[in-house]
């Protein structure tokens, strides 16, 4: 959708790295000009950007506490205000990963209703093309987005019901929803969508939130068009969900004649080794470091009890010259990993039984330490070792894997900004990095969640990836 005021049509804020990624790529496939930012770009940033139509930012509020979020959601959610567009979305997992003293999606909302204002606030979590499903409130996930893998009620999914920080414990959203917020939650429901595509009429919606529905692709355009008839030329409205809410936006503004066409993507060729760097405890993710394994990738675990025994505070700042030093040592084994020819994993764990993940959080705890410390420490020492790697080696392409810990990854890195140069998997696209102080600067990396893509992913992720039209 184009208009003379240059208006941006959406502004989002991405809970984390991978999942602001999955966002991006949706809008980049509806033919609408995106880039993806560390921080809030002021208005003069933007000048450099004439054709932008959306931004977002890549935000951590997924490992925050209610307290932290207050002192960084608030002061972001301001700075997109101040940009005028059309729509702000609050871009959250489609697991809905969450709870009331982490990442609570509730108390985003509360902040975000009081800066824009909304007469009520959207809440669409269904995203059928990544295998997420909601019908009656309750949301199904598949296990592992892109693959063919079976559809579980979310608090019995194998992977999520076992999440190391937020695990799913209740499957219907208003319920999940309910413990973080004391906004009413309405719901507009499977049926009541139908006869809304059969009947379009004039809605309104009482409550402070109204969680949308959704089992096939084709419903999200009523979704859009029901969501996007609430914004007005004075008036931003505030959204939150998973990137259904840029799925339905862009099919309706397809579908309504206001977007160019789609891109054409191009051939990207990758002529070196890779680097796959993992902060997820998935079992999708482990599927994958273990396949990649047997096809002759070189697999580097870091010892995070070993780690573990030297933080003594959760404060990064704290830590960080622990971690850059402890970053030196995986580094010189991932360079020469990369410098015999072969692509090299560093990971930090190999699914939730793991036995790091239970010996680090047994002493986590006995430290009085908070478990969602570790995506801090993670994050940062996984984007410190690519950093020091990419600085002396011909890398060229990168692989993230791990929601918590990806933001904190990218902002190790020297990140800046991300924009998407071809698709790769559903939900994680391969992007372009700008970091202008770090070696990082120019080169291909793709974030991938941990429920994101087939057992080969990284094996396909080391290959040339050919032109795709969209």
């Amino acid at each position: 959708m184009e208009n003379a005021s240059n208006r941006l049509l959406i502004a989002y804020y991405g809970d984390d790295f991978t999942g602001s990624t999955d966002a991006l790529e949706f809008l980049s496939h509806a033919g609408i000009k995106t880039m993806l930012f560390i921080e809030c770009p002021t208005p003069q940033q933007l000048a450099s950007y004439p054709d932008l139509q959306a931004i977002g930012v890549a935000g951590m509020s997924r490992t925050m506490s209610p307290e932290e979020m207050d002192a960084h959601l608030l002061p972001a959610f301001n700075d997109l205000a101040r940009l005028q567009p059309r729509h702000v979305h609050y871009k959250v997992c489609s697991t809905f990963d969450s709870s009331p003293g982490i990442g609570s999606i509730g108390k985003a909302i509360d902040l975000g209703s009081a800066v824009f204002k909304s007469k009520f606030v959207p809440l669409l979590v269904a995203a059928p093309a990544l295998g997420r499903y909601m019908l009656f409130g309750n949301l199904f996930a598949r296990m592992g987005i892109g693959s063919a893998g079976d559809i579980y009620r979310l608090d019995r999914h194998p992977s999520m019901r076992k999440h190391p920080v937020t695990p799913a414990d209740e499957s219907d959203i208003r319920l999940h929803l309910a413990r973080q917020t004391t906004k009413s939650i309405g719901l507009f429901n499977i049926l009541s969508l139908h006869q809304y595509q059969d009947n379009p009429t004039d809605l309104a919606f009482e409550e402070d939130i109204v969680l949308f529905d959704a089992l096939k692709p084709s419903d999200l355009k009523e979704i859009g068009q029901i969501i996007d008839n609430q914004a007005s030329e004075d008036r931003i409205l505030f959204s939150a969900g998973s990137s259904g809410i840029e799925m339905a936006l862009g099919t309706h503004w397809k579908e309504s004649g206001g977007l160019n066409s789609s891109p054409q993507w191009k051939s990207v060729k990758v002529e070196q080794p890779i680097l796959v760097i993992s902060g997820s405890c998935s079992a999708v993710t482990a599927k994958q470091i273990q396949f990649a394994q047997k096809n002759n990738f070189i697999s580097i675990a870091i010892d995070t009890f070993k780690l573990a025994m030297l933080i003594e505070s959760p404060d990064l700042a704290e830590n960080i010259g622990l971690l850059k030093n402890v970053a030196i040592d995986y580094a010189s084994q991932v360079i020469k990993g990369i410098q015999s020819g072969q692509s090299v994993i560093v990971h930090t764990s190999l699914g939730n039984d793991d036995e790091r993940v239970m010996e680090t959080d047994k002493l986590f705890r006995e430290k009085n330490l908070p478990k969602s410390a570790t995506a801090k420490f993670y994050g940062t020492l996984l984007g410190e070792i690519t950093r020091l790697v990419a600085a002396d080696t011909t890398l060229k392409r990168i692989v993230v894997a791990g929601g918590d810990t990806s933001s904190y990854a990218a902002r190790a890195m020297g990140i800046e900004a991300v924009e998407m140069i071809a698709p790769l998997s559903p939900g994680s696209p391969l992007c372009k990095a700008y970091a202008p102080k770090s070696a990082v600067d120019q080169l291909q990396i793709t974030f991938k969640g941990g429920q994101v893509g087939k057992d080969d992913f990284f094996v396909m992720a080391a290959h040339d990836i050919e032109p795709k039209l969209t």
